[in-house]
């Protein structure tokens, strides 16, 4: 029976992470690719789980909505609503610079958790959406949980194929142009507002599609689940501890960050209760600690942006 456990407990975290890499992979293609601080994470993850959402469930008296329509019409549309969203916020937020930035891109996020909480005929406000369809959930749970780990896994690794083909294309080379060298990429003719509006908008869309995979996962979702903490400062340090610019590192730093919150949980519930509340607040210093750790030895991160030189010499014959 402990063994069941046990392994159930490492499905949850397995589908976990690969949400969390979605979502870190999105910040790369913002951060690691065009250099734009998006500190409102959280706000896309909730517009693509309450779009999914929406169009999934059943009908409902108490709020628009209740399409019933298949879970995949649910995730597709989630990433049009993140991206529809992001258009006019890149739009007048991308001319805005590093902390700039930051400062509207969170004041932006916390506008959609408040609209969502106080918003009853559209998202049942502050009890939240329930009875949200999970794909292979009327099987038994352990089934249930092996089947949707390995649709996430699909769907993870179709996102990582697509957008490390853009990384090793043109677009990618340009977007790190225009984030390494903003004047020159503009004297060699570059579009440079309109391309970091498509980054912004890629990456969008691959956060509304994690804040998707979360809700059908959970089978509901709540203003509470938007929480800052784990839906926006979490994935930055995934990104950082995994490497800026690395798409396997980001997946690599969701993986470690995860596994590391979700251990430490363990330990501090076994403790007893007057010291297990206060306890949760190590996971906190312990995350601090490594991130502090990796940027004092390892700034890069643990798996570095490869460099394009370094790319062509791991290939036979590069010393020709």
């Amino acid at each position: 029976m402990e063994l069941l456990g046990l392994v159930n407990y490492a499905l949850f975290m397995a589908i976990f992470i690969c949400i969390y890499a979605l979502l870190a992979l999105g910040l790369n293609i913002q951060w690691g690719f065009a250099g734009l601080f998006n500190a409102g994470i959280a706000g896309f993850f909730a517009v693509g789980a309450y779009t999914s959402a929406i169009l999934t469930t059943a009908m409902d008296p108490d709020r628009i909505g209740g399409f019933d329509l298949h879970f995949i019409v649910g995730w597709i549309g989630a990433m049009l609503a993140a991206a529809l969203v992001a258009w006019p916020i890149g739009k007048i937020c991308l001319r805005f610079r590093s902390d700039y930035l930051a400062i509207a891109s969170i004041g932006i996020a916390e506008i959609i958790r408040l609209v969502i909480k106080s918003e009853p005929a559209l998202t049942n406000g502050a009890r939240g959406i329930a009875s949200i369809p999970r794909p292979a959930g009327d099987i038994g749970y352990m089934e249930s949980q092996i089947a949707y780990l390995a649709i996430v896994l699909v769907v993870l690794i179709a996102a990582y194929i697509l957008v490390e083909r853009q990384f090793n294309a043109p677009w990618g080379r340009m977007m790190r142009a225009i984030r390494d060298n903003e004047g020159a990429a503009k004297a060699m003719g570059k579009d440079v507002e309109f391309r970091r509006l498509e980054a912004f908008i890629f990456g969008a869309a691959l956060m509304g599609l994690g804040g998707a995979l979360f809700a059908h996962f959970n089978r509901s979702i709540t203003p509470e689940a938007i929480d800052p903490m784990v839906a926006t400062f979490l994935v930055w340090i995934m990104l950082i501890l995994g490497g800026s610019g690395n798409n396997r590192g980001a997946i690599l730093g969701a993986a470690v960050v995860w596994i590391i919150w979700s251990v430490s949980e363990i330990a501090t519930d076994r403790l007893p209760h007057e010291y297990a509340v206060q306890a949760k607040y190590i996971r906190l210093f312990l995350i601090g600690l490594m991130l502090q750790l990796v940027l004092r030895f390892r700034p890069e991160g643990l798996l570095p942006e490869p460099l394009r030189g370094d790319l062509r010499s791991t290939k036979p014959g590069a010393d020709r």
